[in-house]
């Protein structure tokens, strides 16, 4: 049967209609079709409020998530929709757009003033903290050209989107989010790890480049462990991140961590040859280099 034939039908029965089924047709509509005619047809019906299927998702939100352009514009339009409507996890339908990459559903829902685009889910990550962690750029760039838009927010973990797209390697979004002044590129997770820390620890040469690249960027600051971004990539047996890591000056080659193992001592547990023969001659260089201590004179 047509949803035009159901929609036509006495106002009582459509209402008891809606109520009853309406997240199950939109979810399927939704989800798997994006049918824009179906949902056409609700506008003609008047709904006392937005059911939720038995995950807590509302039309809305699933056809966000499934970036459904047309139907998110009907839906939209309505009055009884509330576009920051969230779901069981606290997952607005911005943030599922962004998590999922769909940049038109992001721009329409940008596009409305009462839309929070800092809204966190339970876990305090924003929509853009998912756009960096998965590497949507296009979503990055809309989300930022929002005014009221907290592009450093961290997450109940102390991670911020910048955190996350140097843990994931996304250079591209590491740059665009550098371009801003309001981010931190310092800035810790909770356990005292910044973006540099998990850049090294999983050997993500080309945002240590970008990272090392700011001056105003710590490249020795151990977390909570006493461990440096040295120390992992030297744990880990990253020699491109171990080198460019050398280059520096303002680097502690044998600071040792809250175990009193050194860069080099990981290397060598994890039989990293290549990083240990990085390390060795220049440790030994910087021992050599130390002056010794006067003895005082016999008396």
């Amino acid at each position: 049967m047509s949803a035009k034939i159901l929609l036509r039908a006495e106002k009582p029965y459509v209402c008891l209609f809606i109520s009853l089924s309406f997240s199950y047709l939109m979810v399927y509509t939704t989800q798997y079709f994006g049918v824009a005619e179906i949902v056409t047809g609700l506008g003609e019906v008047e709904t006392c409020d937005q059911p939720k299927d038995s995950m807590g998702n509302s039309p809305l939100a699933w056809a966000a998530k499934n970036g459904h352009e047309e139907v998110v514009k009907i839906l939209l339009d309505r009055e009884d929709i509330d576009p920051n409507k969230p779901d069981e996890e606290s997952q607005t339908p911005l943030f599922l757009a962004a998590c999922n990459g769909h940049e038109g559903v992001v721009r329409l829902l940008l596009g409305r003033d009462d839309v929070d685009p800092n809204k966190p889910d339970l876990c305090d990550e924003t929509p853009l903290t998912q756009a960096a962690c998965y590497e949507h750029e296009g979503v990055v760039k809309l989300l930022l050209g929002r005014g009221d838009l907290n592009p450093d927010k961290p997450d109940a973990a102390g991670r911020t989107p910048l955190w996350w797209a140097a843990f994931n390697g996304h250079e591209q979004v590491v740059k665009i989010l550098l371009g801003r002044d309001d981010v931190n590129p310092n800035r810790p997770n909770r356990f005292g790890r910044t973006p540099l820390w998990p850049a090294a620890q999983n050997g993500h040469e080309g945002v240590v480049k970008v990272l090392l690249g700011r001056e105003d960027v710590n490249p020795d600051k151990p977390d909570r462990f006493g461990q440096t971004p040295l120390w992992r990539a030297a744990w880990n047996g990253h020699e491109g991140v171990v080198k460019m890591l050398l280059e520096r000056d303002d680097i502690s080659l044998d600071k040792p961590d809250d175990n009193g193992q050194t860069p080099l001592c990981g290397a060598s547990k994890n039989d990293h040859a290549g990083v240990i023969a990085l390390l060795q001659p220049q440790t030994s260089a910087a021992h050599s280099a130390r002056p010794k201590p006067e003895r005082a004179p016999p008396s």
